[in-house]
């Protein structure tokens, strides 16, 4: 999903994530220490995993948003991190899946066809699932090695991503259970 636009006054910048349980958020703040990249690592309450990016969405829009999250019907399952790496041109540190979970790929795509009834085209580059350890910072080192980070996923969230001074703030807007159809 791509929209650049600043938010404004009647419209939030929101997104669609996957919120790690505690014992996961744990695990990862511990890998970002393991690792200790250079640059501006992600504050733990502001590890997630994103699903669908929307960027600066006005009230009315957010109301068919939330009602077409609330049509995807999609499995839970298990999201297993278990790589590190980079985005070298966006200085991301990411923590990432080996192999998507079949589950993960039907959540992406369901929800990106509900998006399209909002106005909203899904984002031209494949999705990655990954999680954003750092930011402004240089490439880890090749192969760390570091135990896996799982959790069972059995919601998705809607978030809103607010620009602070000391830097962005997410906060859980809304959430919606994973069922089987």
């Amino acid at each position: 999903m791509v929209n650049t636009a600043r938010p404004t006054r009647h419209t939030r910048r929101l997104f669609f994530a996957l919120w790690p349980t505690q014992a996961a958020r744990k695990a990862l703040v511990g890998l970002q220490g393991r690792l200790n990249p250079a640059g501006r690592p992600t504050p733990g309450e502001n590890l997630h995993s994103t699903l669908a990016f929307l960027g600066s969405v006005d009230t009315e829009r957010q109301v068919c948003v939330e009602r077409a999250a609330g049509r995807v019907i999609a499995p839970p399952f298990e999201l297993r991190l278990d790589r590190v790496g980079c985005f070298p041109r966006a200085g991301i540190i990411w923590s990432g899946v080996s192999g998507a979970p079949p589950a993960l790929h039907t959540l992406v795509e369901r929800l990106n066809r509900e998006l399209a009834a909002c106005g909203f085209e899904p984002d031209k580059r494949p999705f990655t699932a990954h999680v954003t350890l750092a930011r402004k910072a240089e490439e880890p080192l090749k192969n760390a090695p570091h135990p896996p980070v799982a959790w069972w996923v059995d919601e998705f969230c809607l978030a809103e991503s607010e620009t602070l001074s000391r830097g962005a703030r997410y906060r859980i807007r809304k959430r919606w259970p994973l069922r089987f159809p």
